[in-house]
């Protein structure tokens, strides 16, 4: 898994060095973090329960290994192409961050009601999905997808919505507390 891992993230980093590039800038790698369990980043603690995430304090992207074993067996969401789009989507935050947009987000979001600060990071983590769509793209044009890929990616995202979490934890939808979108 770890060496799956490493090669998604090396075709990302092809990718998004090529976009940068021809828009007159330089893409900045992520740090690839790798862990099981628990992990200190520059972004606090965390453990296993938050999955796999980004943390712009140090630019590195944390890939929970049992999180790419749950997404089969806890969230029904099989395949290579499930995984790679999870990797993608964290390294969609890492553009972001690269944009400015994070801090952006973040700025405004302290001027916020907790509802209003929840749909700007829905916002961010939809843009997060639409980064990780453009990357499928590329990988698309350079023939790598298989039959498939696709929907593996729609099925993952689907399976790890709000919606569906909220339901399956709490038993109802509440979408003010939305934070990742459906």
């Amino acid at each position: 898994m770890a060496q799956f891992v490493s090669v998604v993230l090396k075709d990302t980093e092809t990718v998004w060095g090529k976009i940068f590039q021809q828009s007159g800038s330089t893409y900045r790698q992520p740090k690839l973090v790798l862990f099981r369990d628990q992990v200190q980043s520059a972004c606090g603690f965390a453990s296993a329960a938050s999955g796999p995430f980004y943390c712009p304090g140090d630019e590195a992207v944390y890939i929970d290994l049992s999180f790419c074993d749950q997404l089969r067996t806890k969230f029904g969401a099989y395949g290579d192409f499930a995984i790679a789009y999870v990797i993608s989507h964290e390294i969609g935050h890492h553009v972001q961050n690269l944009l400015g947009i994070l801090e952006q987000v973040n700025s405004q979001r302290s001027r916020l009601s907790e509802t209003k600060a929840n749909q700007l990071l829905v916002r961010l983590e939809l843009q997060a999905d639409f980064l990780s769509g453009m990357w499928a793209y590329y990988e698309q044009e350079m023939d790598y997808l298989e039959t498939g890929d696709i929907d593996e990616a729609m099925n993952a995202a689907a399976s790890v919505g709000d919606d569906v979490l909220q339901k399956k934890y709490q038993g109802r939808v509440i979408p003010d507390a939305f934070t990742h979108g459906t």
